[in-house]
């Protein structure tokens, strides 16, 4: 298959600071779409990968799957975009299409394993793929998103991860008006829960730790935060709520807050991977039939659906833009909690 080099920012080594490099992209075939990436995210996932955090990293290793940017090619099948229309790439660029989650829209859980947008095999190349922090990037029209024209674009890049990470389960677990929800941590997962519940018409609970996030939350559009370390206040909310989205990224005791969900209620993690620490007391979640459960990002209609939505309510994430040159820094940043919400890229710096 015919290539061409681009330029990109990727890491040699799980020690090594990302840096300038060249890498290959396919030419299009009949469907599909080339992308000029505009503004790409950054999400945690993207320090761990090209950390090697969690084992698997194919190096070179390009991080990025929170892409938006402009059509600059379309091969002749394709039907959905046309040459100068924004579109989006979030965190899949393929999958088998054939097994029953593909055939019902939930690619994200291919039964043969989607194509991650970076670090998984390429079908086409036979080498790995490379995200979002490049010029450019090529992608069956499948999974290229339609972006709205009124939103705020660089602003709409973290929506094609952390938006859609805390939209599935709001849809999943029908949260509208009338649903009490509450979300745990406040981050780039966690702010975006917020407004996108608050967008549904839930009431919105934030609980965190640090009171001095009291007055962002409620900015974001919280009812109410609850201070999780203070047992008076758990203890008012016990049985409250029908939803909980816990998007704390690290081991962490979910069983003061599985005491707060109404009968019927699920608490879903959206955060952590891995072996949770202490374990799950049963006797709430029998008494009360209530359920842990796990969710991660969404297919691509539920996506398209996800941006849609935001662009009918003006919802996007609040941000932090800076320079590639800037990205090692904005890891340092991140393993500190210090943005808000979200890096991202103008990769246009790319091109100085």
């Amino acid at each position: 298959m015919e290539t061409k080099n681009v330029k990109a920012f990727g890491a040699a080594a799980s020690d090594a600071p990302l840096k300038e490099m060249n890498i290959e992209r396919r030419k299009i075939t009949p469907k599909d779409i080339e992308i000029e990436i505009l503004f790409c995210g950054v999400c945690h996932s993207d320090l761990h990968t090209a950390h090697n955090d969690w084992g698997g990293t194919i190096y070179p290793v390009v991080p990025g799957h929170e892409i938006v940017g402009k059509v600059t090619k379309v091969g002749n099948d394709v039907t959905k975009l046309k040459v100068g229309d924004l579109a989006a790439v979030g965190c899949i660029v393929d999958s088998c299409r054939e097994c029953d989650s593909c055939k019902h829209d939930l690619e994200q859980y291919c039964l043969n394993g989607f194509t991650g947008t970076y670090n998984a095999p390429d079908k086409h190349l036979g080498i790995q793929t490379f995200g979002g922090y490049s010029e450019k990037i090529v992608v069956d029209e499948h999974f290229v998103l339609k972006v709205p024209k009124n939103l705020n674009l660089p602003a709409v890049a973290p929506l094609l991860c952390a938006g859609i990470t805390t939209w599935s389960p709001l849809r999943h677990w029908n949260v509208g008006k009338g649903s009490k929800l509450a979300v745990v941590g406040l981050g780039g997962l966690g702010h975006m829960a917020i407004k996108l519940a608050k967008g549904l018409g839930a009431e919105v609970t934030l609980f965190s730790r640090t009171p001095g996030k009291t007055q962002d939350a409620k900015d974001l559009g919280a009812d109410e935060v609850i201070i999780s370390t203070d047992a008076e206040q758990m203890k008012s909310v016990q049985g409250k709520f029908d939803l909980i989205i816990d998007t704390v990224p690290y081991v962490h005791d979910v069983n003061p807050y599985v005491s707060t969900l109404n009968i019927n209620g699920t608490l879903v993690l959206v955060g952590y991977l891995g072996d949770l620490n202490p374990m799950l007391n049963s006797v709430p979640m029998i008494l009360g039939r209530k359920s842990v459960a796990g969710s991660v990002i969404g297919g691509i209609a539920e996506t398209q659906e996800l941006l849609d939505f935001c662009g009918k309510h003006n919802i996007v994430s609040e941000i932090e833009i800076i320079k590639i040159q800037d990205i090692n820094t904005a890891y340092e940043r991140m393993l500190k909690s210090d943005v808000r919400y979200r890096f991202v890229i103008d990769m246009a710096s790319l091109k100085k």
